[in-house]
């Protein structure tokens, strides 16, 4: 489902913070000059009043250009959300309550009684679940005895049943 952004609470969230901070940052800024331009008219001024005036004013700065950069994101974000198309709203049809249906949901029977008897698996079984290299391993034996050589991967005379 597609929210609209003005109704999106990260949205208002960022917009509120970001004038929040700007009017913070604006308020520490002209905090400082206006104090700092009365002191130095008048003669008053100590170091404290200049210097650490000067620092405040540029952490106000740093602040101010904060919520500058938060309120164009969101202008930003206004602006994409115009750009990307509404989808239509989708036509669903009203729901009957009035009409009964006749389909009763069958029960599932599960079996919960755990296995314990092991059953041998029969011999055809067994021989169909040998992987094709069966055949390769045989070709391989009759490579070897025609060229002398002791056949290294001979299958065993009799193999044990396979158990579950």
């Amino acid at each position: 489902m597609n929210k609209s952004l003005t109704r999106s609470i990260g949205f208002w969230l960022l917009l509120v913070v970001s004038l929040a901070t700007t009017a913070v940052g604006a308020w520490l800024i002209s905090g400082q000059i206006g104090t700092m331009t009365t002191t130095l008219l008048d003669g008053t001024a100590t170091g404290v009043e200049v210097y650490v005036g000067q620092s405040l004013v540029v952490v106000g700065a740093g602040v101010l250009a904060a919520g500058i950069v938060g309120i164009l994101l969101t202008l930003g974000l206004v602006a994409a959300r115009s750009l990307v198309p509404t989808p239509a709203p989708a036509v669903v049809e009203a729901i009957d309550w009035t009409v009964e249906t006749d389909e009763t949901p069958a029960p599932v029977a599960v079996d919960t009684t755990p296995s314990t008897d092991a059953t041998p698996v029969s011999e055809e079984v067994a021989t169909d679940a040998v992987p094709e290299t069966a055949a390769t391993n045989d070709t391989a034996t009759n490579d070897a005895a025609t060229n002398g050589a002791p056949a290294t991967d001979a299958e065993p005379e009799s193999t044990p049943p396979i158990t579950r």
